[in-house]
């Protein structure tokens, strides 16, 4: 299974970003091999329509399941679209995160949080 977190930095113990278009990376973590990617994130910086670029940056690498604080809502309608599950998560560390989600302490995201237009 491959998981995206959006995350503050690049290492295990860096911190789950609350914000899905703007975060500074993804960290993509397959458990069925171990390999960790990670991806700057190519909306951080966009004047707008940052969570669509994210959620096609997140999709092309052909993830299961997202991991974030919240999702806009252009991001959510294209993310549930897909199928893809997304999980919400406070900012804790990375690998706590991957833990909690391990033994089903997250929250299924089922509705996106407010637009933000260009923050």
């Amino acid at each position: 299974m491959k998981i995206a977190i959006s995350a503050h930095g690049v290492e295990a113990n860096s911190l789950l970003d609350m914000r899905f278009g703007r975060c500074k990376y993804f960290q993509i973590h397959n458990t069925d091999g171990g390999e960790i990617k990670v991806l700057e994130n190519n909306g951080q910086f966009s004047g707008g329509g940052a969570g669509i670029a994210a959620a096609q940056q997140v999709l092309d690498e052909n993830v299961d399941v997202i991991i974030t604080g919240s999702l806009g809502p252009n991001a959510f309608e294209i993310i549930d679209k897909s199928g893809i599950k997304v999980y919400k998560c406070e900012s804790i560390a990375v690998s706590s995160v991957l833990k909690k989600f391990g033994k089903g302490e997250l929250k299924e995201l089922t509705q996106s949080g407010p637009a933000h237009h260009g923050i």
